[in-house]
């Protein structure tokens, strides 16, 4: 049995959602559907159609890729990378292509055909939802410092490699811990949970990756439903529920190339500027791009930093964005976060209470306190008297480069640069003003990041 549609799409139908609908029989034994469009590039940018597929009782995969030919599969045993198998369920089925992006110099044609097969005699259906993965696991009770990755990709969406590979490149760097976060999709996490341990934690997540900006999301197993408005008010709705609890969002990339070359990739809510977002993926990849391409990271340094005098105590966060063995040995910055032990749980409680810094190799601490009193870590707060003595600043960084600059900021103004090599210490007094931050940047000679902490806040005392 064979359902085909046919289309023809303009300008006006971009960043929209086209539901398909098609009947499934009792007995299916697999699915295959093959969606193609024409043309596949639009003046000097390509148009960007995906396919996200529902089963009755909901979500069943998505396939976020390029390219103009999209085929996938469906069986109770297996499916194509990106979609989940299981049963088939008789009934009604959504094929949902997702508009990205359709250039305006010309109509984009596409056919969609669905083959539903069935077995020759009944069927028995099996019923019940999947099992999701479960990451609750403790790879480690000491509390210390960890360092990983908190974004990258496999097949499931628009990587180059799989799960195994991922986890093969986390262990040659030495990580502790390592995010799959899939586009759009939750399809990978199964066999991604199965192949942590050892000293390395597998963690459940996705990039919620809509037409006006991409979040990163973790502490989840299940799939988050992308359609949401320009406004940002869903978006709003999502961060909260993840956040209270206990799981992770954060603004990708904010200051990413957006449309039309990378369609939704720069952060473009209004009401999310930061609204109700407690982290932001300031460190996306290298800091600077391969080939010396201008650093969004800058930009997106740059807001962090407005968000943070606007009174938003946003945390600081990285992602390699890995997509590939080769995104590894740009030198992406990774997450080196404080928390009670190896778990999941724990990471992202250290990661929300902001102590953690990002670096691309070197060491980097940053600790605070007045008249010798309680020490302040990276994220904390300090109620501070200002009328008690000056804060004592107190950075630490090992494994520098040679001519490394440390620099101290104070409320987002660089106010001392120190020159360092190798291991260094450095203490400053500052005055004790409520309502100030500091944290600490470790830039190469050619100022490139190597490290960034998390700031402590300082709030007046009782």
């Amino acid at each position: 049995m064979q359902h085909v549609f046919h289309g023809q799409l303009t300008e006006a139908h971009n960043k929209r959602h086209l539901p398909h609908k098609f009947l499934v029989p009792p007995a299916c034994t697999r699915l295959s559907l093959r969606l193609h469009f024409e043309p596949a590039q639009a003046g000097d940018a390509r148009n960007m159609l995906t396919l996200t597929l529902f089963d009755p009782a909901g979500f069943r995969g998505a396939g976020h890729r390029g390219g103009n030919l999209h085929e996938l599969y469906l069986a109770p045993d297996s499916a194509t990378a990106g979609y989940i198998a299981g049963p088939l369920p008789a009934g009604t089925w959504i094929a949902q292509i997702d508009a990205h992006r359709v250039g305006a110099e010309e109509p984009c044609t596409y056919s969609l055909t669905v083959t539903v097969e069935t077995a020759g005699g009944a069927v028995a259906e099996k019923t019940g939802a999947v099992a999701p993965p479960d990451f609750d696991r403790v790879l480690s009770s000491t509390p210390g410092w960890y360092r990983g990755d908190l974004h990258a990709h496999t097949r499931h969406s628009d990587g180059d490699w799989d799960e195994a590979d991922l986890v093969a490149a986390a262990r040659a760097e030495r990580l502790d811990f390592v995010a799959l976060t899939d586009h759009n999709t939750v399809s990978g996490l199964a066999s991604f949970a199965g192949l942590g341990g050892d000293h390395l934690l597998t963690m459940g997540g996705l990039e919620l990756t809509t037409f006006w900006g991409h979040a990163v999301c973790l502490g989840l197993s299940e799939w988050l439903d992308w359609r949401v408005d320009a406004s940002g008010t869903a978006m709003a709705n999502i961060a909260r529920s993840l956040q209270s609890s206990g799981a992770h969002f954060a603004i990708a990339h904010p200051r990413s190339p957006g449309d039309p070359y990378c369609t939704g990739c720069r952060w473009l809510y209004p009401d999310m500027m930061p609204g109700p977002a407690r982290c932001v993926e300031v460190w996306n990849g290298p800091w600077v791009p391969p080939g010396g391409a201008p650093s969004y990271n800058e930009e997106g340094l740059a807001l962090w930093y407005q968000w943070l005098n606007a009174g938003f105590h946003l945390v600081a966060t990285a992602g390699s964005d890995a997509h590939s063995l080769a995104d590894y040995r740009n030198r992406p910055g990774f997450n080196v976060v404080y928390a009670d032990d190896l778990s999941q749980s724990a990471i992202l409680r250290g990661v929300a209470a902001g102590h953690l810094y990002l670096s691309s190799g070197p060491t980097l601490q940053l600790r605070a306190s007045q008249t010798g009193e309680r020490t302040a870590m990276m994220g904390d707060h300090l109620k501070v008297d200002s009328h008690a003595g000056d804060l004592c600043l107190e950075a630490s960084c090992t494994l520098c480069p040679p001519d490394s600059l440390l620099r101290l900021v104070e409320n987002g103004q660089v106010i001392d640069e120190v020159p360092v090599s190798g291991a260094a210490e450095h203490t400053w007094e500052q005055p004790a003003n409520p309502g100030t931050w500091y944290l600490m940047e470790l830039r190469d000679r050619h100022h490139e990041m190597l490290a960034l902490t998390n700031p402590i806040f300082f709030t007046a005392g009782d």
